[in-house]
């Protein structure tokens, strides 16, 4: 089956390239992390720039969806609000659309991301590196609790090389995660030699009472 299926300072966009929001976690590699990078600051020089595009590059190569939300207009509270809500494994960055797409290069996202058109106006994207559904619907919990459905609402993804419109974005959401689907998988394993043993015993069973009767024919005869 194929798969189906990618802060801002007060009001004004204001990016530097640097990590400011780390969430701790059990280790750092699963961390969920908000990152913002644009405008400003070290990330206009080439330096800086080809420093994003690595760091970017890094991420899509090691998540399993990305998915983009408008970014202007966010404040820091409701950044923070968002950054929390993510799960670990998961980070949100505001990336170029000309740095994104350098950056999806040589990647299973090069040709979903390429003259797209996620890469217009200012997005924050989401790098999903393990749990899809809790990021898309940590997603959902932060448009609606700041009233920002229509204003911030999920504008497309990217899974498996296939480009998605929002919709389809929360429909891949509404999936059953790699766990639960492992875990399903397992309990119907386990199931199987349970209703194999439950087959092979009952025509045991026949048999033998076919025997046994044959037998006690015999021996009236």
């Amino acid at each position: 089956m194929k798969t189906i299926i990618i802060s801002l300072l007060g009001s004004a966009v204001a990016f530097n390239g640097s990590p400011v929001f780390h969430r701790p976690a059990s280790y750092s590699s699963s961390r969920s992390v908000l990152k913002m990078g644009g405008a400003t600051g070290r990330a206009t020089t080439l330096e800086g720039k080809t420093e994003v595009v690595a760091n970017v590059k890094t991420l899509l190569e090691s998540s399993e969806m990305v998915f983009s939300m408008p970014a202007s207009g966010l404040k820091v509270k409701e950044m923070n609000e968002l950054r929390f809500g993510l799960p670990e494994g998961t980070t949100a960055q505001c990336v170029k659309n000309k740095l994104m797409q350098k950056a999806a290069a040589g990647t299973d996202y090069e040709a979903a991301l390429t003259d797209s058109a996620l890469l217009k106006g200012t997005n924050l994207w989401f790098f999903i590196r393990d749990d899809i559904g809790a990021s898309i619907k940590s997603h959902k919990t932060f448009v609606k609790e700041f009233e920002k459905k229509e204003s911030h609402g999920i504008i497309g993804g990217v899974i498996d090389g296939d480009t998605l419109d929002a919709l389809q974005v929360v429909a891949v959401g509404a999936l059953p995660s790699k766990k639960e689907l492992i875990t399903m998988i397992a309990a119907r394993i386990k199931a199987v030699p349970t209703k194999v043993a439950r087959v092979v015993k009952a025509p045991n069973a026949k048999l033998a009472r076919a025997i046994k009767l044959a037998t006690e024919k015999e021996e009236e005869e």
